[in-house]
């Protein structure tokens, strides 16, 4: 099967188109013929060891536990173990590979228990391949956040993967959204339902007094003191991305010593329970995923470069799949 693979870290040239053997699933997996996958931050910072601490995971000097990216996936089942009993063959389904990545591929095993589930019937494999990271991430903050109604959420970075989900999510739980953005994604942002679209390049979300039972940095560029101190007494400061040491210790201080509660780290992306929730809100025509740009399997090194550059806004998708005239 063709994959993508990578041998050394870099830039995107790093990524090269190959021939792998074709993986086996075991009792209690099912094998995926992947259509499409996506380009994610955490794709190309494992790519890049950017942080360093990634090398800990991967390999100090080179890539050893994970050659193939791609972090989330849509395709058709093609074959299931002999324990497999959610699946059939023929099966349309969505996934999160977890740390065990390999969607830049034709084909990918799957656990039966981890994050699959039936593709909702609207959405393309496109579309499909582009919800279960942002959707997942976007879910499993707001909830450590207590997010119910009436509360007022403010999302920062609202136009990115998991920004465009938690704006939506947060609507769909009843809260009151302040979204900020760029210029060119307030239009965008507000047709996702936020109640109010601050564009950060003219002024700061912060200068207008409001107080938040939530903020939610999904893109790790808020200042913490103006987000902490823009807090309702009992509200949380979620981080979605990487947090510098110093925040970490300014976090903890924060939580233990008054009522406000600041979150960070990685969200947990491994349950199918989550995902068919996901699956039903999109079915009910509450949720979608924004795609920015498609990218053929053969031009995902220019896919990297994109992601990496900070400009994209929703998703970028990889279309798997050979042309039917190959």
């Amino acid at each position: 099967m063709r994959a993508v693979v990578y041998k050394q870290y870099g830039p995107p040239d790093v990524l090269h188109l190959e021939e792998v053997k074709k993986p086996i699933p075991k009792d209690n997996e099912v094998l995926v013929r992947i259509h499409a996958t996506t380009v994610t931050p955490g794709d190309w910072r494992l790519r890049k060891a950017d942080p360093f601490l990634a090398r800990l995971f991967n390999g100090l000097t080179r890539p050893r536990k994970v050659n193939i990216l791609g972090f989330e996936l849509a395709g058709v089942v093609e074959e299931v173990g002999p324990k497999v009993s959610r699946f059939k063959v023929g099966d349309s389904v969505f996934a999160s590979c977890g740390t065990a990545y390999g969607a830049y591929a034709e084909y990918a095993c799957l656990p039966e228990d981890g994050a699959v589930a039936v593709k909702p019937a609207g959405l393309s494999y496109e579309e499909a391949a582009a919800v279960p990271i942002g959707g997942l991430t976007a879910l499993h903050f707001l909830r450590k956040g207590g997010i119910r109604g009436g509360h007022h959420v403010l999302i920062y970075g609202a136009s990115g993967s998991v920004g465009t989900y938690a704006v939506q999510l947060a609507k769909c739980f009843g809260a009151e959204v302040t979204a900020v953005c760029s210029s060119a994604n307030v239009e965008m942002v507000k047709s996702l339902g936020a109640d109010r679209v601050v564009d950060y390049t003219k002024e700061s979300f912060d200068r207008g007094g409001e107080a938040y039972d939530i903020i939610f940095d999904t893109v790790g560029k808020s200042g913490f003191q103006a987000c902490v101190k823009a807090l309702k007494p009992n509200g949380y400061y979620l981080r979605a991305q990487h947090i510098e040491p110093g925040a970490i210790v300014r976090g903890l201080w924060t939580s233990l010593t008054s009522g406000k509660k600041v979150i960070g780290g990685n969200a947990v992306i491994n349950r199918p329970d989550a995902l068919r929730e996901l699956a039903e809100l999109i079915d009910s025509g509450r949720l979608r995923p924004v795609i920015d740009r498609r990218y053929p399997l053969e031009q995902i090194a220019d896919a990297h470069r994109y992601v990496e550059s900070g400009r994209k806004r929703g998703n970028v998708v990889i279309a798997v799949e050979r042309p039917a005239a190959e």
